[in-house]
């Protein structure tokens, strides 16, 4: 009766998310040939267009990629795989007294990882077309398959790495603390990712890109000075060689206190004028000044919190495990099962998380528009983003609404200048 449920949310989700991408696409091609005329001020008619093939060909793709990853989610579930691979691998019972060995646990971290490990491995091909054929028919893909492999080959390591310790430490915490372990668990982890915050930059990050200094001059005199008079102290400003992989830019700040350091793309700085940058730093320091990060932390503790309450709750009980092939009680099997069928859940929510992202985003750009004097260095800086990344500035509302984290830039314009702007209200 679960796994049947189980299979009827992934089904769900599917058809949702097929829906509204068929949806997203059916609106860029009412609005590609006719474009309304705040997107026609922003791009003009050949870059419209390719913008508008880049958004079709990457929601083909993305159709595509669902119904991969729920088919073989669906099949993982019914063919019973992965309990056979548990009950190979892992002892079930401890002995006569107790006592539990080594490879109690280890065997169950073993399975966890090579779980996650093996189902990624399934969206491979997927994951080198978006990169080898769409990102390349676009000019984006700067990448080889060299660089490519590497990265997979290096982000297998740091999840072996990383994970296995965590894993181990949270078993280790559910057979010491017994029914309360859900708690330290979620302090645990909570704790070990503000670390990360602070870790990541310094040692992760260089792992896959170069950081360097931003060099003295103008720009970083300004950038400097900016920082500065917003109230924003960081560390450093860094420039990261993202275009090594993308043709894609961004730009944000990591970190915090006296670890806080400001990272462009070098992407983005080949894009923007000085001022334009100077606009989007004041934006991304208008996050922190707002609170935002802080805000989102809590978010993300509060979900983590319920998420570990849950956890324990399933595992405990006697008859979610077992619905999936897998022992009642046994605490890895569930860890597993929560992460392969919570989002199946949790994707209905979605649009909750992304409407507070969006309003933050707002406040933001108030933010930068204050520091910067006015609306025009920000909004020239965004057009040049939204045509360089080839955006699309024609979204369905029920597309962006249910999976923008910013609003759509036509959006952006209106509230920073105080337009009046729609771009579709078309169902």
């Amino acid at each position: 009766m679960l796994l049947s449920l189980a299979l009827i949310l992934i089904a769900l989700r599917l058809a949702a998310e097929i829906f509204l991408s068929l949806l997203n696409s059916r609106e860029v091609r009412r609005r590609a040939d006719a474009p309304p005329a705040p997107v026609a001020a922003i791009m003009d008619a050949a870059t419209s267009g390719k913008a508008a093939a880049y958004t079709l060909a990457k929601g083909r793709l993305g159709r595509v990629e669902l119904a991969w990853d729920a088919l073989v989610l669906a099949a993982l579930l019914l063919s019973g795989a992965l309990p056979r691979v548990y009950y190979a691998l892992c002892p079930v019972y401890v002995d006569d007294v107790g006592a539990v060995g080594a490879w109690f646990w280890w065997s169950r971290v073993v399975f966890l990882i090579g779980a996650g490990i093996a189902l990624s491995l399934f969206s491979l091909p997927l994951d080198w077309w978006g990169q080898f054929r769409l990102e390349q028919r676009f000019g984006f893909n700067k990448s080889t398959p060299g660089l490519w492999v590497a990265d997979k080959i290096k982000g297998l390591a740091l999840s072996v790495v990383i994970g296995a310790p965590v894993l181990w430490v949270l078993l280790w915490l559910a057979r010491l603390a017994g029914g309360a372990w859900w708690a330290w668990g979620f302090v645990f982890v909570f704790g070990f990712q503000l670390l990360m915050l602070v870790l990541y930059p310094k040692f992760i990050l260089p792992l896959f890109n170069k950081l360097t200094p931003l060099p003295d001059g103008e720009l970083r005199t300004r950038l400097m000075a900016l920082a500065e008079r917003s109230g924003f102290r960081a560390s450093t400003i860094q420039v990261m060689d993202g275009s090594k992989r993308s043709g894609h830019s961004n730009a944000y700040f990591t970190g915090f206190g006296r670890f806080r350091r400001i990272v462009l793309f070098d992407t983005l700085i080949g894009q923007l004028a000085p001022e334009e940058l100077e606009a989007v730093l004041a934006h991304e320091v208008g996050h922190y000044k707002r609170g935002h990060i802080p805000k989102m932390l809590a978010v993300s503790a509060a979900m983590m919190l319920g998420g570990f309450a849950l956890i324990a709750w399933l595992a405990g009980s006697a008859w979610f495990n077992p619905a999936f092939g897998f022992p009642a009680g046994d605490l890895a099997p569930a860890f597993l099962l929560f992460a392969l069928l919570g989002g199946a859940v949790t994707f209905w929510l979605t649009p909750l998380g992304n409407l507070l992202s969006r309003k933050h985003e707002y406040e933001a750009d108030a933010f930068a528009r204050e520091v910067m004097g006015g609306p025009a260095p920000l909004v020239g800086a965004l057009r040049k983003l939204a045509r360089e990344n080839l955006s699309n500035l024609t979204p369905h509302p029920w597309f962006s609404g249910f999976y923008y984290s910013h609003p759509t830039l036509v959006e952006r314009e209106a509230a920073l200048t105080g337009s009046q702007t729609t771009t579709s209200k078309t169902p």
